[in-house]
């Protein structure tokens, strides 16, 4: 007879019901009516909703880094590398139902516990970023800026051009983003010296 993980079963039901109704309208009876367990072994486990939350989004971070480590090459170039993991972190981002529920409701209500959420994810984005900016300046593939900056502007530019971009213009394809992202962080806006 196999036995019950009962604690897994919680997290795994508390995850439904935030991709399901959100932050702010999940309680702690859909989360025992989904793992079918009595509300009080919820509290066995967790000392609260927040608790819960807060774990389920530990775990979220840590699927995350399995997504973008395979995609992380040493024989590529950093550029080719930064590509590589940035579209799996934001095909991640875009098609994890919970991600997109708390994205929902922070536009929708601006409930702040989502809006935490979501920065707790977008600020393991950036400190994997800012680590791997690190990395290249140390290594010399890139000139040494301040890692976290960068990281920031790359994650926001990324952004802006996958999802944002989309909204008032023709959809660009991921050679075409790729192109931009290393022509214009290579290279810049200014033109090169004249002779």
């Amino acid at each position: 007879m196999a036995v019950v993980d009962r604690r897994k079963l919680v997290i795994e039901a508390a995850e439904k019901s935030f991709a399901l109704f959100g932050y702010k309208a999940t309680t702690m009876d859909h989360v025992a009516k989904i793992a079918n367990v009595a509300k009080g072994t919820i509290y066995t486990f967790f000392t609260n909703k927040e608790e819960l939350f807060d774990e389920i989004l530990r775990s979220v971070i840590t699927e995350m880094k399995r997504v973008i480590e395979p995609e992380i090459d040493e024989e590529k170039t950093f550029f080719e590398n930064l590509h590589r993991a940035m579209d799996a972190l934001l095909e991640f981002r875009s098609e994890h139902e919970l991600l997109i529920k708390l994205s929902q409701e922070v536009r929708d209500f601006g409930t702040p516990k989502a809006r935490e959420g979501l920065e707790q994810i977008e600020n393991a984005i950036l400190e994997y970023l800012e680590r791997h900016l690190s990395r290249a300046a140390r290594r010399e593939e890139i000139r040494p800026f301040d890692a976290k900056l960068v990281a920031f502007v790359v994650f926001k530019l990324y952004i802006a051009i996958t999802s944002d971009w989309n909204k008032n213009n023709e959809p660009l394809s991921k050679e075409q983003i790729k192109e931009f992202i290393r022509d214009f962080l290579a290279g810049g806006l200014l033109l090169p010296a004249r002779a």
